[in-house]
């Protein structure tokens, strides 16, 4: 049984080219098994999280990042009584539309795009599952359902009005513009308790499983996170309760500790914030102005020392800042060659260089290219088109 402000499969607001209903899954399990079987999903295999894929395979990837955010998502959804069909859609969902070489391709994609209307991960995920994918006869993109284009957009707060974030200040980035013009997705509203799920799920993965990333690359030791708040009791914990455990074992069981402390709080948070705010339909959540699912404001300050500690220490640390420096050249030599040439695209892209009417439809179409590689792609283009190394400061 579902809680009365979880989406309802049967009163799901359709999709944009009406489709007859499966008689053994839901709409919103057609939407989690369409982005499963895209082919933009299969390519988050082999695109960064924080290391380059070349760096070694056991650190996470945008596809095993994208799995452990499911995990998470389906676990509070149905602690909760949501929809956990529609949480794992979202969560599955919501890294589509990154660049190779994780957030250091986004910051050079949006530098790049700036002067042809922005680019933004979001945005350029529903450009994907609303355009991209062709493989259907009846409609371009996956034909989605409207409550996951909605989690897709605004997962991570309102994008227009006066609850909106600082971040989206200015014009809309142009492929959230384009889908809402086509299908308004109520940009200045929270998203359903579902889409927020997978924000916050996306949270506890990536705060849990860089510290797992950082450890195994040296960049810092276990003694470091002795020193944090949140890390340091669950070794605390760990050493008390299996003195002189092994290094690994140790190491992993006090980050599952971390996890589990991270995923706790937030149900705690849910289940007292939805007792005192009684929502009774999705619409209500939508309305309610401010996030129903979030940390507590005490773990919530824990998790921002312990970022601030990965910001400095892996995020820009010297190794990988210089590795950094070498894939911003990739992507900086691509955009502009592609722009220059189109022909350079490869034939089944021809036909979208010949409908850009300007300059800008082609940039977008270009990014739509470059947007998608993998980092292995993108490393062996660079080097068959302008020269460059096959493995970056290796």
């Amino acid at each position: 049984m579902l809680a009365p402000y979880a989406c309802q499969p049967d009163a799901s607001r359709g999709r944009l080219w009406p489709e007859g209903l499966s008689s053994f899954r839901s709409p919103y399990q057609r939407d989690r098994d369409r982005i499963i079987h895209s082919s933009a999903f299969r390519r988050l295999k082999h695109k960064t999280q924080v290391f380059v894929e070349h760096e070694g395979d056991y650190y996470r990837t945008r596809l095993t990042h994208t799995i452990e955010v499911a995990q998470v998502a389906r676990t509070i959804a149905g602690v909760l009584g949501l929809n956990t069909d529609l949480a794992e859609a979202v969560a599955l969902a919501h890294d589509l539309g990154h660049t190779p070489f994780g957030h250091t391709g986004e910051d050079a994609m949006e530098r790049l795009m700036a002067p042809y209307g922005g680019f933004d991960h979001n945005a350029q995920a529903l450009r994907i599952v609303t355009r991209l994918e062709r493989h259907y006869a009846d409609f371009d993109g996956l034909n989605l359902s409207w409550e996951t284009l909605e989690g897709i957009a605004k997962h991570n707060g309102p994008v227009t009005g006066p609850n909106a974030d600082a971040k989206h200040d200015g014009p809309l980035p142009y492929a959230l513009a384009e889908v809402n013009a086509q299908w308004d997705l109520e940009l200045d509203t929270h998203a359903s308790a579902e889409a927020q799920v997978a924000a916050i799920a996306d949270d506890v993965a990536y705060s849990h499983h860089d510290l797992h990333d950082g450890l195994r690359s040296g960049l810092f030791t276990e003694d470091d996170l002795m020193e944090l708040p949140v890390t340091g009791p669950a070794f605390d914990e760990v050493d008390r309760l299996y003195p002189g455990l092994e290094r690994m074992r140790r190491r992993h069981e006090a980050l599952r500790r971390v996890f589990g402390r991270m995923v706790e709080d937030v149900i705690a948070v849910a289940q007292n914030r939805l007792a005192a705010a009684q929502p009774k339909s999705v619409d209500d959540i939508r309305h309610m102005g401010t996030t129903i699912i979030r940390f507590s404001k005490p773990l919530y300050q824990d998790l921002k020392a312990v970022r601030s500690f990965l910001f400095h220490r892996m995020y820009r640390a010297p190794s990988v800042m210089e590795v950094r420096a070498e894939v911003t050249r990739m992507v900086d030599d691509l955009f502009p060659l592609f722009l220059r040439r189109p022909d350079l695209l490869p034939p089944e892209w021809q036909a979208d260089v010949a409908a850009a009417q300007d300059e800008t439809r082609l940039a977008r179409t270009v990014a739509d290219y470059v947007a998608g590689m993998t980092d292995r792609f993108a490393i062996q283009e660079h080097a068959r088109l302008c020269g460059g190394e096959a493995n970056p400061a290796s």
